[in-house]
């Protein structure tokens, strides 16, 4: 039997995996989560296999799912996390990833889908949404014209409207580092301005 943790702060969204993960008769839930924080405490108690993590949670969570993903798997014996979610875009799924998460899932993706998903990462192996590893394997392919994941975090608050200012005050770098990073992404991405960046990155599904 697989022990499952469903973190996701709509109460829709909970019930309908928990309908959708119940009919399988290897799956048990055995909590669930409304804020980040919660999820973390309760992966740390023994009898939990899976956490199934949403990446964006409401103002009642200081954390997103990311940085509850990096708390969960940092400790020893801890359960696997398949991140599911409605966003795909690297600014995303470079995090989930690299803070740990065994699998990347997409809310659309089909039942079948989504249980051989916690069965994969149940099991330690990975399982991506096919989008998600499609630009994974084109990062590997050409990863001179990768972005990063900080030139990534860079475009996606230029994107927000936020000033070189603003951006270095956000994530506690000097505005010359905050340009450094603009040029590089100008030159990876063929363009010559923020907006033509930003416009470019989204059409790559690099940023929301």
């Amino acid at each position: 039997m697989i022990r499952l943790l469903i973190a996701d702060d709509h109460p829709v969204v909970r019930a309908g995996l928990r309908a959708v993960l119940e009919s399988e008769p290897d799956f048990a839930i055995v909590a669930e989560a409304a804020t980040a924080e919660r999820a973390v405490e309760l992966a740390a108690a023994p009898g939990v296999d899976v956490v199934l993590m949403d990446l964006q949670f409401g103002p009642g969570s200081a954390m997103n799912g990311a940085q509850a993903t990096a708390a969960i798997t940092a400790r020893a014996g801890a359960p696997k996390v398949l991140v599911v979610t409605t966003y795909d875009s690297d600014a995303d799924t470079l995090p989930a990833l690299e803070a740990g998460a065994t699998g990347y899932l997409l809310k659309d993706a089909p039942p079948e889908e989504l249980a051989q998903a916690v069965r994969a990462a149940a099991a330690g192996r990975s399982a991506l949404a096919p989008s998600v590893a499609d630009r994974l394997l084109e990062r590997m392919r050409t990863p001179a014209a990768a972005l990063s994941a900080r030139e990534t975090e860079v475009l996606g608050l230029v994107a927000d409207g936020l000033t070189n200012q603003q951006v270095s005050q956000r994530l506690h770098l000097s505005q010359a580092t905050v340009k450094s990073h603009l040029v590089h992404i100008y030159t990876k991405l063929g363009v010559d301005s923020r907006t033509a960046a930003v416009r470019e990155a989204r059409g790559r599904g690099l940023i929301r």
